[in-house]
């Protein structure tokens, strides 16, 4: 595997099939939008195409830039259907005949998918530890970075692989595209669930893969409840299928007009309803990604993860964060234990400060 040297290399002609593989989660592949159309940009005929996990890649559909999008599915039955499938998905790929292919990410998976593709360029970060000491083995190219990863925020982590290799854009926010027929399947949802058209709305999410980055309960009833009383503006509840249950809970104890969609729609659709939305106000999830890369204004609310390094970029989006010496600890809750007492003592008043700030910014 060869060191890249920056000032002197240089990317083969020729180059036309790319893929870059991010099989991180949901706010990461929104975060590699940028890097997507700086590849096109500074390859102009080039065909770019994007491996993610299953599920993820509707989300990029409408993108201009992308060319096809594969995703590494979650495949059923025993050992060997699961192995006969995957081996026919991979040589599926590597008929693609891709010139170069980038990992953006350190896993295991991502580094095994690089190799398989066959590509003559495969190009990684290089790490010389915590990785295995085969992966660099899987790879003929290696981006030694020496600046600080998130130093102009999440979208750095995969350009800064590439501007190793001559690739670069001015452009780092993230941007998604909606079409018309996912607006039209968002309003019909909208509509079966009885929400009045046209008028304004929030979106919120209280909940995130991880528990300890959540806000309880009961404050975002006090939320939703306020938005009401204060302002006439409903309440529309995101998340998954798996907190669902979770937000109709909410949802039953609150005096407000508020709504649940948690699990009612897919990735693209979510998308969609983020853009019709006013406002979103949530926790740090996928939700405040999508919905800044819509368009959409955000207030997301941060406990032991540091804003810095994934807030959405721009004076539309605000990010309530403790008044804690120890935050972010960068721990999963206070000493690993899954309670963040940062979140746990923020209180009410300090979202409803921002919100109103946002609502009124608005008028």
């Amino acid at each position: 595997m060869h060191i890249i040297d920056k000032s002197t290399y240089k990317l083969p002609k020729g180059i036309q099939k790319i893929l870059l593989i991010q099989l991180g989660d949901i706010g990461d592949v929104v975060w590699t939008t940028p890097s997507i159309w700086a590849v096109k940009n500074s390859i102009p005929d080039s065909k770019v195409s994007i491996l993610v996990k299953d599920g993820f890649g509707g989300i990029l559909e409408a993108d201009p830039s992308i060319n096809r999008i594969f995703e590494v599915k979650k495949y059923q039955g025993d050992i060997f259907d699961k192995a006969l499938v995957q081996w026919s998905f991979l040589k599926h790929l590597r008929n693609f005949r891709f010139d170069l292919v980038v990992d953006l990410r350190l896993g295991d998976r991502g580094a095994f998918m690089s190799f398989a593709t066959g590509a003559p360029l495969r190009v990684t970060m290089y790490h010389s530890e915590d990785v295995p000491f085969w992966r660099n083995l899987f790879f003929t190219h290696a981006a030694k970075v020496s600046a600080p990863i998130h130093k102009r925020g999440a979208a750095d982590q995969s350009l800064c692989i590439l501007r190793e290799l001559g690739i670069d854009t001015a452009n780092i926010v993230p941007k998604l595209w909606v079409t018309d027929s996912t607006r039209c399947r968002v309003q019909d949802i909208l509509t079966q669930k009885q929400v009045n058209q046209p008028q304004d709305w929030i979106t919120i999410n209280p909940y995130s893969r991880w528990q300890y980055k959540e806000w309880s309960d009961g404050k975002w009833i006090e939320i939703i409840n306020w938005l009401w009383e204060e302002f006439t503006i409903p309440t529309i509840i995101i998340g998954s299928l798996e907190e669902r249950a979770k937000a109709e809970a909410i949802i039953q104890k609150c005096k407000a007009r508020a709504f649940n969609l948690a699990g009612e729609t897919t990735l693209e659709e979510l998308a969609g309803l983020l853009s019709l939305s006013r406002l979103h106000i949530g926790v740090d999830s996928a939700g405040p990604h999508i919905a800044a890369a819509t368009g959409t204004p955000t207030i997301t609310i941060y406990g032991p993860s540091d804003w810095k390094d994934w807030a959405p970029l721009g004076k539309n989006h605000r990010v309530i964060s403790p008044d804690l010496d120890c935050a972010p600890c960068h721990q999963k809750g206070c000493d690993n234990t899954g309670r963040s007492r940062c979140l746990e003592e923020m209180t009410v008043d300090q979202v409803m400060c921002v919100i109103r700030e946002a609502i009124e910014e608005q008028s």
